[in-house]
This record gives structure tokens, C-alpha cells and sequence, in this order.
């Protein structure tokens, strides 16, 4: 199975809004801190409306806080 690809900005976008806590941002989008914690650090993809919902918290477009790296496998050679 595959890894996530799915990159974010979560942690740099709550420093640059006055140092935003992790608790502040969850408490925000209505979810819990783990969650939060479990998002920045790649172990879990939100669902859209939360990614939605973070985004608008920073008033960021959903891509500059969400990025998406497919790794791309290389053909299997016969």
C-alpha cells in the first residue's frame, strides 16, 4: 500500500497567523487537536469540507495549503 502524497503547509500558514496553536486551529474547524496534529504531519488526509474549512481559517486557496505529489512509478522492466 501506498504512502499518503498529500503535502501541507498547515504549520508554516499557523506561525505566520500570529503563532496560531494547533489547539486554536482545531478549535476553529471544529475537530480535535490529535487531528490536527495527525494532518501536519502527513499520517492523515482530511476529509474536503475539513480541508476546505482550514484553508478558509487562513483565507489561503485550498492549493497553497493542501499539495498534492503523486510518486510516480516507473514502468516494470521484462
Amino acid at each position: 500500500m501506498a504512502g499518503h502524497h498529500i503535502q501541507n503547509n498547515i504549520r508554516r500558514l499557523r506561525f505566520e497567523h500570529d503563532e496560531m496553536t494547533q489547539q486554536e486551529l482545531a478549535d476553529r474547524v471544529n475537530v480535535s487537536r490529535q487531528t490536527i496534529v495527525a494532518i501536519e504531519n502527513g499520517k492523515y488526509s482530511p476529509s474536503l469540507e475539513l480541508a476546505f474549512r482550514i484553508a478558509q481559517v487562513f483565507d489561503t486557496p485550498l492549493e497553497e495549503v493542501f499539495l498534492y505529489n503523486p510518486v510516480i512509478e516507473s514502468p516494470k522492466r521484462k
